[in-house]
């Protein structure tokens, strides 16, 4: 979880100015001083504890402490939106007391109540939406999809950051029976199973080897999987971190693609199911190649991509006369965790936030699942924590 210093202190000069708005607005609004007071006093409190919250180590702290950042941070955010909105409305309730007319309090009023409701909304999405499970059923058609293949199905999750619920394997157990409930042929995950190290995923490898389908569960890294989240006292240990990753995805029946395939056979039919370590956009760290991969990528197999960052297929992967895949799975960009009537701000990082897409040629498709878990803030406002359920069509063209 990382703070730059910066945004923080621009943040951190904005709330200033804020609370010194609402201030001014409670001393010269009420007849009583106490409204003001408790503006001072409560302000003050959030503002000590924010101090505590950057003081409190991240990088190197345990995971309970992370946990209390990340709660005491979505707190104080929770606290600054609602004030933020109050007085963006009042100020314009205000606007016609440049022409020498009185304020419009109903806009005012209109804004506090806004202000209550996004609170609520906010803390809804923390404690009650961020477990909702929306199972998204999405069909795709394959130009030259082997016949056999014609209507198989796969179940993909991704982004876990199973760290986020300490050793409570409650929704974790949940999220697995719901999988294999929909009794697909394949089930893929697509990276950030942790939020820093392996050690988080110790309480749920019982929970999550329970995974079950006729194709197996086959699953890759995210950006958070490498340990490049914590700091390590050596190189030795960090590798000691993944050498864990490996063995506990091992003992959970899963199998981890590192830059490499499998081949998915029916009938007398087959697929090349790929997987690639993480690949995307800066600041994370390239450990993937598609090459090395599969190494003939213009063949006219069917390929099914497993790469987390979806910047990747943008980048590489669309409109490459080079590169023949058909479909790329990927994860990462949780929507930003906020979506309202189908927007979310993710969109202003990653046009391909959410959903399913295709490139110019309509040969590459990609399908972006927005996760199940919370990293940063532990609230989904919308965004609903999602399951995939992709069956594979021919292209009626053909």
């Amino acid at each position: 979880m990382r703070l730059p210093l910066v945004p923080m202190m621009i943040v951190l000069l904005v709330n200033v100015v804020i609370d010194y708005y609402i201030w001014r607005v409670a001393r010269g609004r009420c007849r009583s001083k106490v409204p003001s007071r408790i503006q001072l006093i409560s302000a003050s409190l959030i503002y000590l504890g924010l101090f505590v919250t950057i003081c409190l180590p991240r990088r190197s702290g345990s995971d309970d402490t992370l946990a209390i950042v990340m709660w005491l941070l979505f707190g104080y955010f929770s606290v600054l939106v609602s004030k933020a909105l109050f007085v963006i409305f009042d100020l314009l309730a205000s606007l016609p007391r440049i022409f020498g007319r009185r304020r419009v309090r109903w806009i005012s009023l209109a804004g506090g109540v806004l202000a209550v409701v996004a609170f609520l909304a906010m803390w809804w999405g923390a404690l009650v939406n961020r477990f909702r499970i929306d199972v998204k059923e999405v069909t795709v058609e394959i130009a030259g999809l082997p016949q056999e293949f014609d209507g198989f199905t796969i179940a993909q999750f991704s982004d876990f950051h199973v760290g986020t619920y300490g050793g409570d394997t409650t929704y974790v157990s949940h999220v697995v029976d719901r999988i294999n409930s929909l009794d697909t042929d394949l089930i893929v995950f697509t990276g950030d199973i942790v939020n820093r190290r392996t050690e988080e995923l110790l309480p749920f490898v019982g929970p999550l080897s329970r995974l079950d389908a006729p194709y197996g569960v086959y699953s890759i890294l995210g950006n958070h999987d490498y340990g490049d989240y914590s700091e390590w006292e050596s190189p030795t240990a960090k590798q000691a971190n993944m050498d864990e990753m490996y063995r506990l995805q091992k003992n959970m029946h899963w199998t981890l693609l590192l830059n490499e395939h499998e081949w998915l056979r029916r009938g007398n039919d087959s697929i090349a199911l790929v997987g690639v370590e993480n690949v995307g956009d800066p600041p994370f760290k390239i450990y993937g190649s598609l090459p090395q991969a599969y190494p003939t990528l213009s063949d006219d197999v069917t390929k099914i991509l497993l790469s987390h960052n979806p910047a990747h297929w943008t980048d590489d992967i669309a409109d490459n006369d080079s590169i023949n895949v058909a479909l790329t799975l990927s994860g990462h960009t949780h929507a930003m965790q906020i979506e309202v009537l189908g927007w979310s701000p993710a969109v202003f990082r990653y046009p391909t936030w959410g959903g399913l897409y295709s490139d110019s040629s309509h040969k590459s498709q990609l399908y972006v699942n927005i996760g199940l878990g919370a990293v940063g803030i532990p609230m989904r406002l919308g965004a609903t924590p999602e399951i995939t359920v992709l069956t594979l069509r021919r292209a009626r063209t053909e």
